[in-house]
């Protein structure tokens, strides 16, 4: 199997996607952050004192996947044309269920986007909850599914 971000000289490259024919792309990537139950109770509420905690997670989510490339060196910047976060409340595990959709049409995927709005939305719920809880767990951030692009569609079996 060849290294496709290898070059020459093993240095890590880019990979040249230009190649590529455009196609509608979309990846959906999930991932959870565990607290105490006060922690969730409160964020429930709506009396965190930094404000509407999922509000804010739900912002950063968004902006994060636009940054991606900025973050993630061999990422291609990419213009999305869809990113939403959505967020469920599990009481019976003391977690706040995060998932992220990104969609654009183009040569390369918006799997890292999909991931990184999960990973950010995570830490900012971690960010903004600290103060009361900081025992909280950002984990399980993984690629749910993505269709689009040479290599097909991907469906994850088991969470």
């Amino acid at each position: 199997m060849d290294l496709t971000h290898i070059n020459e000289q093993g240095r890590a490259k880019m990979v040249d996607v230009s190649g590529k024919d455009e196609t509608l792309r979309e990846a959906v990537a999930c991932g959870n952050v565990y607290m105490k139950r006060e922690t969730l109770d409160r964020i429930h509420q709506g009396t965190i004192k930094k404000g509407d905690v999922l509000a804010v997670a739900q912002v950063a989510g968004v902006m994060a996947a636009k940054k991606t490339s900025d973050i993630i060196p061999m990422c291609h910047p990419i213009m999305i044309s869809g990113c939403d976060i959505s967020f469920s409340l599990d009481f019976d595990r003391n977690r706040v269920e995060i998932t992220a959709t990104v969609r654009n049409t183009g040569q390369t995927g918006v799997e890292m986007e999909a991931l990184t709005a999960v990973s950010a939305a995570g830490l900012t719920i971690y960010d903004m909850c600290k103060a009361i809880d900081r025992e909280m767990i950002v984990s399980d951030v993984m690629l749910m599914k993505k269709s689009g692009g040479k290599s097909g569609d991907f469906v994850r079996e088991h969470k």
